[in-house]
Order: structure tokens, then C-alpha cells, then sequence
């Protein structure tokens, strides 16, 4: 149990008077120095010059404002240069601010690089949000020092770093900026009913934003529910807020984002009735609750834990009756094809015991701080004395537990809960830095607490899981293939595509975004779960180079793009790939010549004439 002397360790003036890190500027310059690591300085130029973003989901997103500027409605969240038209699952309430970074961009520094800016700037601003309610949080338990501390460790966390690096403009940031002041409300001391109240909606707007953070706000209910199970009337005000303002907010949340010829459709990927449906079961809970008599007799216990399972049972039977599709999760209606040949290869899709065999960095790097935070927060919650700290590290140990167990399934799970780990590791290291001048401090546990705090930042177990391959000479694979991909989805590469009169180009899935991006062409597939009939296409046309002129066709495809990719380690080359490097040719189709790119273009005899 090396957490658990923790919590006793000495921190105040009395055992770091003379300790460097007793002086504010000398922690807050060990901060900025984390910050550094986060937004370098080549990803910055990258995202404002290049307008090269992190991911698909980035390009896509920005693609959404950039037509959402250019005058489609606010309803109106087709895709419409993807063949089929497919909806996006995505909220206007993520587009909206980025949009308006681009039009102030606009007027301060020209059309050409406002895209830019506002896509470096949207998640920068949202981790300084992030830092701020990390360290109000913290600080209101621990002092400023563990908060600060608190800070740094957030820079040296995986998801965090990454998911709000600059270009990161999807929307897991935004509901990482919202589930984490839930948890810190309900985990003060006495939680009101006004903070149950901002927590539920809080909830509400996460929702709106997407539905990954449907389990953590499930279990923060469930939390709720439970405490006023065991606790009567004096827990009730924050279960009654809570449940209130996510009833009712997430309605109004619903019908300012969608279209009215959609108020009654069933979406399992985004907030629609199916949702609606647990939300209102929920406030008309929490409103019950509030008739139940407190005490031990007829209106006790057994008559609340009688009122919840009436409550659950409506609400899980109910949403199984009126809705049994989306009992199956998100994915519904997927052919075995895509679900095979795509779905279950995204990394993100992927359980903890695939990762680690393709990618053992990220599996170290983003499981185990997790599991070692949920470890340690649950121990400081059981021996810790100061009750304030307790509450904070139970539900934080919630937290983490509960993304341990969504992230062994599929990686996402973890999105969510890596931003919780600098609660435990800023606590933490405060707390070694403390050791380090208490006299009754042995060498064994200050070693042990500096251990620990190491063990919290996911950039140090990054560190261990590459070091043998760069000791080896193979740490360059991942940057040679990752090197060749952005040259693939590279803006200057996409310009010659843009030269060519305007199609619909079947390429790779994950091309897609960056087609849609950078050029003035229409995409038969990208990596979006909405839009089957183009991925089951890219699908079946790169599996077998003599489909590909006949699926080109079906689709009604004018070019055929592929990108030249090295061979992945143990991998041979795909069809895809062998085609990019021009090692096949699909009979019977022209050849278009674009030089200077790692492109191979072919016209169908039905494209668009010649430039």
C-alpha cells in the first residue's frame, strides 16, 4: 500500500520551509515548462500554416464550420459533397465557436490564415479552461501547490496532451471541459441542490456535444441515487438538481439542435429520444423523491430504494421497449462487411489486450497511469483524514475505475478518465515534494512516493515503451509510416487533386476528410459510421484491384486516388498500397498525370473532361 502513508505525510510550512518549491514561481515555472511539451511549436505552424490537423475527425470537423460559414443552415448537418448525403452525428454547439474564432481570424488577419488560427487557437483556449477548473478543483482541497502540481501533471498526460494539442478541434476536449466540473461539484462536501443543479447541466450539454460521456454521467446519477438511498433528506438537494436540470435541459439542448423533421427520429449515436426518454425518467425520479417522508418507519429506506427501482425499471424497460435498436450500442445496421474490415480496426475500437500487441506505447501510456490513479485515489479515499480530500479522491476513484474498465473494452473508454488523473498525480507529487524535507521521512518512502508520481504521468511510461526500440534502431517506423500518411493528406500534395476539375474521387477511407478539406472534389467514403454505402464501397474496391473500375462505376465515381504508404511491420502491402506505389494498375482505366505527389490518379471513361 504505497498510497496510503501518503495522505499523512507533513506538506504545509513546517516541512518544506526551506524547500525551493515553497516559492510560487518556482512551481509555476516547472508548469509553463509542461505547457511547452503540449502546444510546440511545430505543431502550431503546422495547424496555422499548413492547416494540417491531428486527425480525421479534425478535418471533418473543420470542413462542417467552413460550410456552416458559407451558408448551410444550422440544421443542416449533411455532408453534402459525400456521396449519399449521410448526416452527420455531430453538434452545431462545437461548431458555432470555431466558426466565430474564423470570422474574428478573418478580420484581424485575412481569409487565408484564419482557418489556421482558429483551429490552433479553439483547443488551446479550451486547456486553459481545462487547467483552470483543474486547479480550482484541486486547490480547494489540497492547497495551491498540489493544484498547481495538479497542472503540470496534466501536461505530461497522454489524452490530455494530445486531445487538446493544437488542431485538435473534435469535440472530445469540449466534453472533457464539461465531465470533470460535474464530478468536482458533486464531490464537495455538502453538494446543494444548485450544484447538482450545474452539474445536471452540465450532463445535459455534454450529451448535446456527443454520447461518450454517457457513462460517466450515468454513473455520477447513480452515485447521486445511492447517497440519498443511504442518506435520506440530506442528500437529496444535489439528487434533485441533478436530476431536474438534465431532464429538462437536455430537451431544450435537443430541439435548438435539430431539425424539426428529426424531433421524432430514433438516433443511437446522438442525443435524440431514446436519450431524452432516460433523461426525463430521471428528473421525474428526482422529483418523486422529493414527496418520499425521511425516517426509518413506512417512509425510510425501503420506500426510496422502492421509488429508485420503479424509476430504473421504467426507465431501462421502457427505453428497451420503445427503442430496442439502440440496445445493441451506436453501430446498428452495419453490414459484417464494414463492421470487419473497418470498424473493429480503428485503434480507438480496439480492447486493451489488441493494443497492446500493435501499438504497446499507447497501451502503456494511456492504461496504466489510469489504473494506477483509480488505485491510488481509492486508497487515499479509504485512509485519508481530511474528509474534503476524501470526497475529491472518491469520485475521482469512480471516474477512473469506471474508464479502467470502458478502456479495456475499447480504447475511447479512456478519453474521458485520463483528464482525471492529475487530480491524483498533482496531490501526489505535492506530497513527494513535501517528503523530501519532513525529517521522519525514510529514503524508502520518498523513493516510493517519487515512484508513484512517475508512475502517474503517461509521458514517462512513453518514454519506457519506446526507449527499446529506439535502442534497437526501429524508433523511427511509426514516424517514417506517420510521415508518409501526412504527406498523403498534406494541403500542397491535395492542391494538384484540386488542379483536376472537380469529381467524386474513390479513395481510401481516411483519405476522405482531407479530400473534403483541401480540395474542391466530392469523397465516396470517409471514416464516419453514418455514411455505409461509400465505405462499404472503399472497402470492397481496395480489396481487389479489379473491382475497383466497377465500384467506381456503381458509385458513380470520376477518379480513382491512391496514396503511396510503406508496408506496415507484419503487415504485407494492401491493394491500396501496392497501387499507390504503382506496383499495379486497374485495367482499363486512364491514367491521370499528377507529378510532385505521392498521388497515382486514374479518370473513369465517364469523368469530368479533361483541365
Amino acid at each position: 500500500m504505497v498510497a496510503a502513508p501518503l495522505p499523512q505525510a507533513r506538506s504545509g510550512s513546517e516541512a518544506v520551509q526551506r524547500s525551493p518549491f515553497e516559492r510560487p514561481w518556482v512551481v509555476w515555472l516547472i508548469v509553463l515548462a509542461g505547457f511547452v511539451g503540449v502546444a510546440s511549436w511545430s505543431d502550431l505552424v503546422a495547424a496555422l500554416r499548413d492547416l494540417r490537423l491531428p486527425d480525421t475527425d479534425d478535418a471533418m470537423r473543420l470542413v462542417e464550420v467552413r460550410d456552416f460559414l458559407a451558408g448551410q443552415s444550422w440544421f443542416d448537418l449533411v455532408q453534402h459533397r459525400h456521396a449519399g448525403a449521410p448526416p452527420m452525428h455531430w453538434s452545431r454547439f462545437v461548431d458555432a465557436p470555431i466558426a466565430g474564432l474564423v470570422l474574428l481570424a478573418r478580420a484581424v488577419a485575412g481569409p487565408v490564415r484564419a482557418e489556421g488560427i482558429a483551429a490552433a487557437s479553439w483547443p488551446l483556449l479550451l486547456l486553459l479552461l481545462y487547467a483552470t477548473i483543474l486547479y480550482r478543483g484541486v486547490w480547494a482541497a489540497f492547497g495551491w501547490r498540489a493544484a498547481a502540481f495538479a497542472i503540470f501533471a496534466g501536461t505530461q498526460a497522454v489524452f490530455v496532451t494530445s486531445l487538446f494539442a493544437p488542431g485538435r478541434i473534435d469535440h472530445h476536449n469540449v466534453q472533457i471541459c464539461a465531465i470533470l466540473p460535474l464530478v468536482l461539484l458533486l464531490a464537495r462536501q455538502a453538494p446543494t441542490m444548485r450544484d447538482g443543479a450545474f452539474a445536471g447541466a452540465l450532463a445535459a450539454f455534454s450529451l448535446a456535444v456527443g454520447l461518450e460521456g454517457l457513462p460517466f454521467i450515468a454513473g455520477a446519477g447513480l452515485v447521486l441515487a445511492g447517497a440519498w438511498l443511504r442518506d435520506g433528506r440530506a442528500a437529496l438537494p444535489p439528487f434533485r438538481g441533478f436530476g431536474l436540470a438534465l431532464g429538462l435541459l437536455a430537451p431544450v439542448l435537443f430541439l435548438a439542435q435539430t431539425a424539426p423533421s428529426l424531433w421524432t427520429a430514433t438516433a443511437c449515436d446522438a442525443l435524440s429520444p431514446p436519450w431524452l426518454w432516460l433523461g426525463a425518467a430521471a428528473a421525474v425520479t428526482a422529483a418523486a423523491a422529493t414527496l418520499v417522508p425521511d425516517g426509518p418507519g413506512p417512509g425510510g429506506r425501503g420506500v426510496r430504494l422502492g421509488l429508485l427501482a420503479a424509476g430504473g425499471a421504467v426507465a431501462v424497460g421502457g427505453f428497451l421497449v420503445l427503442f430496442p435498436a439502440c440496445a445493441a450500442g451506436p453501430f446498428t445496421g452495419m453490414p459484417d462487411l464494414v463492421r470487419q474490415d473497418w470498424l473493429v480496426k480503428v485503434r480507438e475500437m480496439l480492447p486493451v489486450w489488441q493494443l497492446a500487441r500493435i501499438a504497446p506505447d499507447a497501451a502503456l501510456a494511456g492504461h496504466l497511469p489510469v489504473l494506477i490513479g483509480a488505485v491510488t485515489a481509492s486508497l487515499w479515499a479509504w485512509h485519508g483524514r481530511d474528509p474534503a480530500q476524501r470526497r475529491l479522491m472518491a469520485g475521482t476513484a469512480g471516474m477512473l475505475w469506471l474508464g479502467a474498465a470502458l478502456g479495456a473494452a475499447q480504447f475511447r473508454g479512456l478519453y474521458v478518465a485520463g483528464a482525471f488523473v492529475p487530480l491524483v498525480a498533482g496531490p501526489v507529487l505535492d506530497r513527494a515534494v513535501a517528503l523530501l524535507r519532513a525529517p521522519e521521512a525514510t529514503t524508502r518512502r520518498r523513493i516510493a512516493a517519487l515512484a508513484l508520481s512517475l508512475s502517474l504521468c503517461g509521458k514517462v511510461w512513453l518514454l519506457l515503451a519506446t526507449a527499446p526500440q529506439v535502442l534497437a534502431g526501429n524508433g523511427k517506423a511509426f514516424e517514417t509510416e506517420h510521415a508518409a500518411w501526412r504527406s498523403c493528406s498534406d494541403r500542397r500534395a491535395i492542391a494538384a487533386l484540386d488542379a483536376l476539375p472537380p469529381g467524386l474521387v474513390l479513395a481510401e477511407i481516411d483519405l476522405g476528410p482531407s479530400l473534403l478539406l483541401h480540395s474542391h472534389h466530392s469523397v465516396v467514403a470517409a471514416p464516419y459510421h453514418r455514411a455505409l454505402p461509400g465505405l462499404a464501397a472503399s472497402i470492397e474496391a481496395f480489396r481487389d484491384e479489379n473491382a475497383l473500375a466497377t465500384v467506381a462505376a456503381r458509385m458513380g465515381a470520376d477518379y480513382i486516388v491512391a496514396c503511396s504508404l510503406p508496408a506496415k511491420p507484419g503487415e504485407g502491402l494492401s491493394v491500396a498500397d501496392r497501387l499507390g506505389r504503382g506496383e499495379i494498375a486497374p485495367p482499363g482505366l486512364e491514367p491521370v498525370p499528377v507529378p510532385d505527389t505521392p498521388y497515382r490518379v486514374w479518370r473513369l471513361a465517364s469523368g469530368p473532361a479533361r483541365g
